[in-house]
């Protein structure tokens, strides 16, 4: 399973470890990913994703999973959220059909 985020993208950064004696070795920065659940007003049912703090709170601050994905434009998505964007698209033009 790859390090990274399903929203933001954020990854794996490499650097070096500087000791005092500036000896320098290769080390890498790890994202802070959580496993997490969202659940779906338009599905109608959770979403588990692979998300950092930081997607977490983004998708908190744009009002939930379905109104951050539909609200942002598919250049600045990852391709497991365009694949999700599409679902909850699809699934809103049925039941705006149903209606």
């Amino acid at each position: 399973m790859a390090r990274r985020c399903g929203i933001t993208g954020k990854g794996v950064l490499t650097g070096n470890n500087v000791s005092h004696a500036n000896n320098k070795t290769r080390r890498r920065f790890l994202p802070n990913l959580q496993e997490t659940s969202f659940f779906s007003d338009i599905l109608g049912t959770p979403v588990r994703m692979r998300l950092s703090v930081k997607g977490i709170r983004t998708i908190e601050h744009n009002g939930g999973f379905d109104a951050f994905l539909l609200g942002t434009p598919d250049r600045d998505l990852p391709a497991e959220a365009l694949v999700l964007k599409r679902r909850l698209s699809r699934a809103q033009e049925k039941k705006a059909a149903a209606a």
